[in-house]
């Protein structure tokens, strides 16, 4: 992951309200989708550019991908944003 990644992935309002839908637990595309005013597919996208920021991750179970935010993403984002609070 690299930071710019990260921050850019979190820039769109639709990525901040799946990480916000994904905060409160595992979900699909669908369970995702149905929260959003976009399609399936573009929720798929949206996923998809968190998953390469780590910031989401993805299992799949059965014939679905369940998503979860990536505790360890997150942690190295907040690890690098602390530095400039430390002194």
């Amino acid at each position: 992951m690299t930071f710019a990644d990260a921050f850019a992935a979190i820039a769109d309002p639709n990525r901040r309200h799946l990480l916000e839908e994904l905060r409160r637990g595992p979900k699909t595309v669908g369970e995702l989708a149905s929260g959003l005013p976009v399609s399936r597919p573009a929720v798929s996208q949206h996923l998809k550019i968190l998953l390469d920021a780590g910031l989401v991750s993805a299992k799949a179970e059965g014939t679905s991908r369940i998503y979860a935010v990536s505790t360890p993403g997150f942690l190295q984002l907040n690890i690098w944003l602390d530095q400039f609070w430390q002194e």
